[in-house]
């Protein structure tokens, strides 16, 4: 008796655990916060249309319905906290394939603009690809020469993703080897920041975002993206001068290594001439990309734009930058009709770009492996990212897509499987949502995109 009711009641138990852990209630329990995108109830058949899905054109039966699927978004599409201007672009995964669409023209995309700086980055530099932090000398005078490392940290953390790569301790650590090796205990320094150049704050972002703690004054020096608390990036204090701050820490991390600075820390240029005395190196690109996508992180894609302008020989700046991202899409032959942009993160309310454009990006993205890392962390419905608390349990592990959100504007850009496992690609825009309701808007979205899983 006693083991029958044993039985019944681990039968119970199971089936609660599976219920919970389909529907991402297990979330906090299993992985200690948002599940990873590998731990998705269906992530396979999303993983795989990067690969066998797009080698060659399936026949038409193993096509989704893309008229059925573009039918069964009305509703939701209908919803007025949306507003008046809804676009939506379903495609299939096959670079060439059918797409369908409703509404027309470009939109304010929000951070789905992070989808093409990605891809940019990706298509101009190599995925493994390092970004070094260095110290260069002239007899006893140092400077510190920012490399353009988004994830620079001063010491890391336990439970510090293995993105934050490079410790500014370990580079005085270094330093102070090699410069007690040859002699020397007593320096001066200096700072370098001019990898990159331009404004650090772009002229199209409101006023207030730097004093409102949206986001830092982009650089090619700083420690921890330039937030006093990184745990909370979206309310924590930003610092006034960045790389000042850096080249602070670092004297700091020298003197506890035995060298003494003296004299005032100043940004200047690196001596011609000048030996180096010592690197760290940054996480792979590919690395960056996958965090960039996975946090939608502002600072980190702005820091991308200038790699990716360096890389194609223009101005290390916001206007150098988005200038290379639209002839890296068109060198790519995709569409980029009406397409607009201002920054590399989305920040700004005078981008614009139409749902077919991310469409284009997302099948581009599918078609060669190289870009993998801008979609192997796309958030996943219900259990990652910023979609980890999104879907009210429909259509979870069945979409992976990159968000958007400004006030008065929501986006979805991504993949999902339909009601038979076969992939499609999909961009859902609203710029006009109803400021009041932003959460509503949010789950009429999230109903659009859910709409394509069903059967």
């Amino acid at each position: 008796m006693w083991s029958s009711v044993v039985t019944l009641a681990f039968a119970v138990l199971v089936t609660v655990l599976a219920v919970g852990w389909s529907q991402g209630r297990l979330n906090s329990v299993i992985c200690g916060g948002d599940c990873g995108a590998e731990n998705a109830t269906a992530p396979d058949g999303l993983r795989d249309a990067g690969a066998a899905v797009v080698a060659a054109d399936p026949a038409p039966e193993g096509q989704a319905d893309l008229d059925a699927m573009l039918d069964a978004t009305k509703p939701a599409r209908s919803s007025a906290v949306l507003g008046d201007h809804v676009g939506l672009a379903i495609g299939a995964p096959q670079i060439g394939g059918p797409v369908v669409t409703a509404g027309e023209g470009g939109y304010v995309p929000a951070s789905t603009t992070k989808l093409l700086t990605t891809f940019a980055a990706l298509a101009r530099l190599e995925p493994g690809q390092r970004f070094a932090t260095s110290v260069v000398a002239e007899g006893d005078r140092l400077v510190l020469v920012g490399g353009g490392d988004p994830y620079l940290t001063g010491r890391r953390a336990k439970g510090d993703p293995p993105v934050v790569r490079a410790e500014l301790s370990t580079l005085a650590e270094k330093a102070a080897r090699s410069l007690k090796a040859s002699g020397t205990t007593t320096v001066t320094l200096g700072f370098d920041d001019a990898l990159f150049a331009g404004p650090a704050v772009n002229p199209a972002w409101p006023a207030t975002y730097v004093r409102d703690n949206v986001v830092t004054p982009i650089g090619a020096l700083w420690v921890d993206r330039g937030m006093l608390d990184t745990s909370h990036p979206e309310t924590t204090a930003r610092r006034s001068d960045p790389p000042q701050h850096a080249a602070d820490l670092f004297a700091g991390y020298l003197r506890r290594e035995g060298i003494q600075v003296r004299g005032e820390i100043a940004r200047t240029a690196s001596p011609r001439g000048a030996t180096a005395v010592a690197s760290v190196e940054s996480a792979t690109l590919a690395q960056i990309v996958e965090s960039t996508i996975r946090t939608s992180d502002d600072e980190a894609a702005e820091v991308l734009l200038r790699h990716v302008a360096i890389a194609a020989g223009e101005p290390p700046t916001f206007e150098g930058g988005t200038r290379a991202v639209v002839a890296t899409l068109s060198a790519a032959h995709l569409d980029i009709d009406g397409l607009k942009l201002e920054d590399g993160s989305g920040l700004s309310r005078d981008n614009r770009i139409s749902p077919t454009t991310l469409v284009a990006v997302l099948r581009a993205a599918l078609a060669e492996g190289r870009f993998a890392p801008v979609l192997d962390d796309l958030p996943v419905s219900g259990f990652s990212g910023t979609l980890a608390a999104r879907f009210a349990h429909q259509a979870h592990g069945l979409v992976r897509a990159k968000t958007g959100t400004l006030t008065g504007v929501h986006s979805l850009a991504g993949v999902a499987l339909d009601g038979q496992g076969r992939p499609v690609v999909f961009a859902v825009m609203a710029d006009r949502t109803d400021r009041a309701q932003p959460f509503a808007a949010q789950a009429a979205l999230d109903k659009i995109a859910a709409a394509l899983t069903s059967p």
